[in-house]
């Protein structure tokens, strides 16, 4: 996930670290890494090269000169603004930015787009539901067209989660799955898997406590040789982006975490 092997922005968890950004795909290509997941933040959106003119060559400038690709964006914008809000000028606001966004994603061959409903975002109540359904229905033509996956990340349950991405009712319709998130809402990875398996197309490497935040990889509620094993099953050919606990300077942590799942990635698929 962009900015974990960097400082953090001003003092943010997450964001596109805007201004030294570059620096960060190089040190991916140095520790093995073979993609970033861009973000596109609400604040200073107009500074984030996903945005801005030639902003989707400079990226692919970077992304060449180090090896390191950009296969998915995060689109953390519509967090702030959500696409479901019952504020019509900033829904349609909103969908001019998804627009610009599936512009540049299209030019640089982007894989997929991850739309995060939680938090302040979620889905909460069926009304938010038919809304984002309302909204994403006419747009998923654009989607297709540009051959780019809409992911979404809910915090719903598996059997309301699966009926939303029938609802929607596009090939292009996706699921990002949160391996911590889950952890934190307790819910069952077989079952999730059972659900809505077989539509997941970006995978976060994330630890959370039960009910709690984000905690170092291999210490909190998260089952990873189960998700593990379960992507397998589907089988999964996507990115694993890893969206792990992260502190201050930001690359230390993240050593110490990656040496980590790539020990138990081994042990899995060796047993």
């Amino acid at each position: 996930m962009q900015g974990r092997l960097l400082p953090k922005y001003n003092g943010r968890y997450q964001a596109h670290p805007v201004g030294y950004w570059e620096a960060e795909f190089l040190l991916a290509d140095a520790l093995g890494l073979d993609c970033i997941e861009f973000i596109l933040d609400f604040n200073e959106a107009a500074k984030n090269p996903l945005l801005r003119r030639n902003g989707s060559s400079q990226i692919g400038a970077v992304s060449k000169n180090s090896n390191v690709k950009v296969r998915t964006v995060c689109a953390d914008y519509f967090m702030e603004a959500p696409l479901h809000s019952d504020n019509f000028e900033q829904v349609d606001q909103s969908l001019k930015v998804l627009e610009k966004l599936l512009l540049s994603c299209c030019k640089l061959n982007i894989e997929s787009i991850v739309l995060p409903c939680v938090d302040q975002s979620n889905l909460k109540s069926p009304d938010e539901r038919r809304r984002l359904i309302s909204v994403l229905k006419p747009v998923m033509r654009e989607f297709k067209e540009k051959r780019i996956f809409l992911s979404l990340e809910t915090d719903l349950a598996p059997a309301a989660f699966a009926n939303l991405i029938d609802s929607i009712d596009s090939s292009w319709i996706a699921v990002n799955y949160d391996i911590g998130n889950s952890a934190a809402l307790g819910y069952d990875p077989k079952e999730e898997f059972d659900a809505y398996g077989e539509f997941i197309t970006d995978v976060h490497i994330k630890d959370r406590d039960f009910a709690g935040g984000p905690v170092i990889l291999g210490t909190g509620a998260a089952d990873f040789k189960l998700c593990l094993s379960e992507l397998n099953r589907i089988p999964y050919k996507g990115p694993y982006i890893m969206q792990a606990y992260r502190d201050d300077e930001g690359l230390q942590i993240f050593k110490e975490q990656f040496t980590w799942f790539q020990k138990l990635w081994r042990k899995t698929f060796a047993d």
